[in-house]
């Protein structure tokens, strides 16, 4: 991606620029109320972690640092429910992440309910984390077949639930397994299947019928939950098929929704909107964060930076996590027929303590996006949560706060593409992608070096400045829109099974705005390819940057000129891990060219293709 410089941001400076439109002195943050949210919408919080990190030594401070138990801090700014995971036995497995067994769940249920909270129950059916790339069977059922691996579900299930009420903690809903995407208890209950899910919806029923059969007066209420909150069409092919199998008897169908990996807000709202009514069911963000900062307070690299700061449209301040977290409230709020319930927050609390990692002997990933600063006092965001339903606080319409600066490159002597959008950051620390209109909108510079630019963007009306870089170079890339930067495949020539391509926002997958991006849940294959003509005669080089999850019967980067092909493999590794591939020293003598990648893959493969370049060597 071409790189857009962000200005610096500071608390200091935040402390007399992003808070001046409050509405009082003493305001932290501005949070305009949601009309219609209910009075019974759930604000929750997934706190799976929070006896490990009392076991660590973590100590919680409410925002006027009064130090305090978590879960009272959080009912103290509107919380009223919390979400807790169950793994089968921790121990079995590599340790970390909470250690989240039965034991710890109902402790936490407890306290909860001492509170007066109400509990999710979150059942992975796995000794660690189960989501959309790994759902790895318990290792006491690891030689299980199918039917042994359904009565194991509704055993363990049953047994829980008994526990819970024996205990007198009965929990208010329950999920049956966690981001259920890709199946569960692998590889029996993996999805796609070539049994038409039946194994799976198998093994899903028999979680949702163990519950059931132990609540007589359903008083829990059931969920389903997938990731990848902003995809339609994942959730009207998972849903119809389980429905075709016979799984229907649950409540709530949840969504995670993180906007810097499943799209824009107006993507959620139409899914919330298809699959409550599709299928006749509440709908709830059950995992949603938002960075309060790009810092990282440990050696573990996080999944939230710059970047991702960037796709998801909220700044990385205490500002702009509430303004996010309303945002996402918003949209259930407007779900018709009240059927959007709630959203709960995933580890808001997983601030930087030793010791507490994703994994033993490993660091957190998730420091920047907690609702906690790095020393476990609360941040001002938590208001967000009793601010969208006080309807006496006033609503503030949000106004331009600043631009950023962009900046671009490109060869001598040929016209420049500029960037067509800009980053405008507005009051409530909200960001929007705004057309540029430039002042030369394709400019020309004979030599290398550094060359400003300038052009205006329209804000309600108003015109503002958005001052550019330039840097100008020998080399000249080709390659049409090589970087997906507009979040579409304009320029490029898609042969195949076109339908397993698209081009995704999404951080991570992609190095900036876009990338190239394919999946299919059937064998596919696939060309992506650009054609030249009229080139000089010399030696050429062509790259693309990729990351994946590998697997591909064949995936090659090629180019083809003067009648003969060059190829080199192309190997992934796994998730945001980007690999370079080059094809150097090809000579063009008839002045045409074609490049691309190319690949034949099994069901369930994918992985990105970004930043081609192809240029003539010196």
């Amino acid at each position: 991606m071409k790189k857009k410089t962000l200005k610096s941001l500071v608390l200091s400076a935040l402390a007399a620029t992003t808070f001046a439109f409050l509405p009082s002195a003493g305001a932290a943050i501005q949070v305009n109320p949601i009309p219609n949210l209910s009075q019974d919408f759930i604000k929750g919080a997934d706190v799976s972690m929070l006896p490990e990190l009392e076991s660590l030594g973590a100590k919680f401070y409410d925002v006027d640092g009064t130090e305090m138990d978590e879960l009272q801090i959080m009912k103290n700014h509107g919380i009223n429910w919390i979400r807790v995971r169950i793994w089968n036995n921790p121990k079995d497995s590599y340790g970390g992440g909470g250690n989240t067994d039965e034991a710890r769940a109902l402790e936490m249920t407890k306290r909860a309910h001492a509170l007066g909270l109400k509990v999710l129950v979150d059942f992975h059916y796995s000794d660690f984390w189960a989501d959309p790339g790994k759902q790895v069977t318990p290792k006491a059922w690891a030689n299980h077949d199918k039917d042994q691996l359904v009565k194991d579900v509704y055993d363990y299930t049953a047994k829980v639930v008994k526990d819970f009420q024996a205990a007198g903690e009965e929990p208010e809903m329950i999920q049956i397994g966690n981001e259920v995407k890709s199946g569960m208890l692998w590889p029996i209950g993996k999805l796609p299947s070539n049994d038409g899910d039946k194994a799976f919806s198998e093994l899903l029923n028999a979680g949702l019928k163990a519950v059931r059969d132990n609540d007589p007066d359903r008083s829990i209420k059931l969920m389903v939950h997938l990731p990848d909150g902003g995809d339609n069409a994942l959730y009207r092919s998972f849903f119809d098929s389980v429905e075709k199998n016979g799984v229907k008897d649950f409540d709530i169908i949840g969504l995670s929704y993180y906007p810097f990996w499943h799209g824009s807000l107006e993507s959620l709202q139409q899914n919330l909107d298809d699959i409550s009514a599709r299928y006749d069911k509440d709908v709830i963000v059950v995992e949603t964060a938002f960075g309060y900062t790009n810092e990282n307070f440990d050696d573990m690299k996080n999944p939230y930076d710059e970047k991702a700061e960037r796709i998801g449209g909220f700044r990385s301040t205490v500002q702009g996590q509430a303004t996010g977290l309303r945002a996402v409230m918003e949209r259930l709020a407007n779900v018709p027929n009240g059927r959007g319930t709630g959203m709960f927050y995933w580890e808001p609390d997983w601030y930087p303590v030793e010791g507490a990692g994703w994994k033993t002997g490993e660091g957190n990933e998730w420091d920047n996006l907690c609702m906690f600063d790095k020393n476990g006092k609360a941040l001002e965001s938590w208001d967000v949560y009793t601010d969208v339903s006080d309807q006496s606080l006033p609503t503030i319409a949000p106004t331009f706060k600043e631009v950023d600066d962009v900046e671009a490159a490109g060869g001598a002597g040929a016209p420049i593409a500029l960037p067509e959008k800009v980053r405008v950051t507005f009051s409530d620390d909200h960001a929007e992608n705004l057309p540029i209109t430039w002042n030369d909108a394709a400019p020309v510079f004979d030599e290398t070096g550094t060359y400003p630019v300038k052009g205006t963007v329209l804000v309600d009306g108003e015109a503002h400045i958005v001052n550019g870089t330039v840097t100008v170079v020998k080399k000249t890339n080709l390659v049409k829109n090589p970087d997906f930067e507009n979040v579409n495949l304009d320029g490029w020539t898609i042969t195949g099974d076109a339908s397993a391509v698209n081009a995704v926002s999404k951080a991570g997958d992609a190095l900036g705005q876009g990338a190239l991006h394919y999946w299919s849940d059937k064998a596919f294959g696939f060309t992506a390819s650009q054609s030249f003509d009229g080139l000089e005669d010399g030696l050429y080089t062509v790259s693309v940057q990729t990351q994946g999850g590998g697997g591909e019967e064949s995936y090659e980067l090629f180019i083809e000129t003067n009648g003969e092909r060059k190829a080199t493999p192309i190997t992934d590794t796994k998730w945001n891990e980007w690999h370079t591939f080059t094809i150097s020293d090809v000579e063009v003598k008839d002045g045409k060219a074609t490049i691309g990648v190319t690949m034949k893959a099994a069901p369930g493969c994918w992985g990105s293709v970004d930043n081609f370049e192809f240029y003539k060597q010196d």
